[in-house]
């Protein structure tokens, strides 16, 4: 019988992170697989490229307990402008978005407005612009915008 290791015993051997290096931008990305196995290779292969990027703080797996054949990865970033940055990388675009592109279609990008670990406990604010729920991509400002000086 193999035993496997209790959540007590893992989270013991998982370092904390600091309060200071809390994420700024988490991104949930929810897959079904009939061939888990595999895509969990694939994720694990993602997120170590994504690891060599600049403002990476931490990723999770995770596998539904009630479907197995859910699996969500979180992954943890400094900022949304290191997040964006490492999703536009040549070698991040050849490798990671083929998988993470396989990922449920719903809303993946969420500012980190509390945070605590066993060090303690970070509030922001939020960063969303006071019109973010009114002004969407293609919208302007304003009813006339004149073009951009070339």
């Amino acid at each position: 019988m193999i035993r496997r290791p209790t959540l007590a015993t893992v989270v013991g051997m998982l370092p904390a992170p600091d309060p200071g290096s809390a994420p700024g931008l988490v991104a949930l990305l929810r897959f079904r697989s009939r061939d888990v196995p595999a895509l969990t290779a694939q994720l694990r292969a993602s997120v170590a490229l994504l690891a060599t990027k600049v403002g990476f703080v931490n990723a999770h797996m995770a596998r539904a307990i009630d479907e197995p054949d859910l699996i969500v990865l979180q992954l943890g970033w400094d900022t949304v402008g290191s997040y964006r940055r490492a999703l536009s990388a040549y070698d991040i675009k050849v490798q990671v978005v083929p998988v993470i592109s396989q990922a449920l279609d719903e809303p993946t990008a969420f500012e980190v407005l509390h945070f605590r670990d066993v060090h303690g406990v970070v509030d922001a604010p939020g960063a969303l612009a006071a019109d973010a729920s009114t002004v969407s991509l293609g919208s302007a400002s304003a009813q006339i915008v004149p073009p951009a000086p070339s």
